[in-house]
């Protein structure tokens, strides 16, 4: 099995929506991230926005890792701040954050105009992609192919977005799978994209029994998340994100190991760059916070290395599907 790191690099106003004047501290910390990663041979792939790919400070940062051969350069559309802006479109709303949810052309020309700035400023042709706030769907996908993109990582296996104006992807796996524009739910052996879902899973073997379970304790009236806690504490069904911002590290490592026993090639652990600083993420509060978060890092790579699960960057996850 192989470990792909899918980093938001992005502005620190986490949860804000405005289109310009963002701040971009948390930037600074990469380079001490990118010492951890370098300790262990992991190869994060940094997806980055417009304000990062248009900052001086953070394209020299992100520049001379890339240079090197330590990371990758991705793409993360933040509808938001990514111009062109139409003015009969509100982007700066819930709904309008979602790329999913603009006019087709107006999204094809967002992703274009990030594309062509990673290129033009940070030096290199990006293939990967996440959508911001995971707002993702068949049009999305297609304007992928059509600047010739390889992978995808906008999916979050079990996760229901549609109170936040998203997609539903709780019935998806985190399987890795080649998939066609056309239908990007269901996989083709001849697709010319790859999908490398944010690994979300169980502990219990079984994903999709322990998925329909967890619904049926989710549904209303009868459910609650209390029984859904109690079912966790338990050890009956236990739905975990290889997040740093959301698990420690021997929860990442049961899910990293399950997700080994059950034959998955990819295992993909993504988290955003603004929590590698206090104050820019409601989780991430104050300096202990910020330890706690490189701490589940380190220990989660040392996990990694010690089983034998190898870090590629992203794009590389093609060859082996």
């Amino acid at each position: 099995m192989n470990l792909v790191i899918t980093i938001d690099t992005e502005e620190d106003d986490w949860g804000s929506f405005r289109p310009s004047g963002q701040s971009l501290t948390n930037i600074e910390r990469i380079p001490h991230l990118q010492e951890i990663f370098d300790k262990f041979n992991a190869k994060p792939a940094y997806l980055v926005t417009y304000p990062v790919a248009t900052n001086d400070k953070s394209v020299s940062i992100l520049r001379e890792i890339s240079d090197r051969g330590g990371c990758e350069i991705g793409t993360h559309c933040h509808p938001w701040n990514t111009p062109p802006f139409d003015s009969s479109v509100k982007e700066n709303c819930e709904r309008g954050s979602m790329l999913c949810n603009l006019p087709e052309e107006l999204q094809y020309q967002k992703i274009k105009s990030l594309h062509e700035t990673i290129e033009k400023n940070l030096g290199v042709t990006p293939v990967s992609f996440r959508a911001g706030r995971w707002g993702y769907n068949e049009k999305v996908a297609a304007h992928l192919l059509r600047l010739n993109y390889k992978v995808d990582t906008s999916i979050t296996p079990f996760i229901d977005w549609r109170d936040n104006f998203g997609l539903d992807f709780s019935e998806m796996s985190p399987m890795a799978y080649r998939f066609s524009a056309g239908n990007i739910f269901e996989p083709s052996a001849g697709g010319r994209l790859l999908e490398v879902p944010a690994t979300i899973g169980f502990f219990q073997k079984n994903f999709a029994l322990s998925n329909t379970v967890l619904k049926l304790l989710q549904k209303k009236p009868f459910g609650s998340m209390h029984a859904v806690g109690i079912m966790s504490k338990l050890k009956l069904i236990n739905l975990v994100w290889l997040s740093p911002e959301f698990s420690d590290c021997a929860q990442m490592a049961g899910l990293a190991a399950r997700m080994q026993k059950n034959g998955h090639p990819i295992v993909n652990m993504f988290f955003h760059s603004s929590c590698l600083k206090a104050g820019t993420m409601p989780h991430v509060r104050n300096e202990d916070d910020e330890k706690k978060m490189l701490k589940n890092i380190t220990e989660f790579l040392r996990f990694a290395r010690d089983e034998g699960i190898e870090s590629i960057m992203l794009r590389d996850s093609v060859r082996l599907l």
